[in-house]
């Protein structure tokens, strides 16, 4: 249990980070933090209990600088929904495709990458999309929002946590944790 996700909030309750329990319970005795929602029972110590956080707020307002996603296979599936990007399918069993392939000048970029199923990639070898007479069904962009996202899987066995939450977008089936979400540093 000291290993459980919390949810860290700014001190105006927007959601700011996720820490581990460990690291929460340090920032309330601190008073850096204050508990929200303690849902999990306590910890004991030889002189003392300490309640164990799923939420905390801190008690001073920390900026957060955005933080541009990083390009990875997992953002791009993320981005593109795990669907195909020329055919639409829905599949765990994507690969990356550079629409204008590297060997034609192609970066490797948010704007030239997409999801495409193995027979897709396949098919479209490394030619551009209009040499192959295939047609993308979105135009790949980098993805909008805060540099990064909490698991949906935390929503659904933190249920506290969804009230603090305004942006639901940005959960999706299969998300992780990304981007700079190491424990609050004060």
């Amino acid at each position: 249990m000291v290993d459980a996700p919390v949810l860290v909030l700014n001190q105006g309750f927007e959601p700011h980070d996720v820490c581990r329990t460990r690291r929460a319970i340090v920032l309330v005795y601190c008073g850096k933090a204050e508990l929200v929602e303690d849902s999990r029972g306590e910890v004991h110590t030889v002189s003392a209990s300490f309640a164990i956080p799923s939420v905390i707020r801190l008690t001073q307002r920390v900026r957060r600088p955005f933080h541009q996603r990083r390009l990875t296979r997992v953002e791009v599936f993320l981005r593109d929904g795990y669907a195909c990007q020329y055919c639409g399918r829905e599949t765990r069993e994507l690969t990356l495709d550079h629409v204008v392939p590297r060997s034609q000048g192609g970066g490797h970029s948010w704007e030239n990458v997409v999801s495409a199923c193995k027979l897709c990639n396949r098919r479209k070898g490394g030619r551009t999309p209009e040499q192959a007479s295939m047609k993308l069904l979105n135009e790949p962009r980098a993805p909008r929002g805060f540099g990064y996202h909490v698991p949906l899987h935390y929503f659904c066995s933190h249920i506290e946590w969804q009230k603090y939450v305004a942006q639901k977008p940005e959960f999706t089936r299969g998300s992780r944790i990304s981007g700079p979400h190491q424990d609050v540093a004060l």
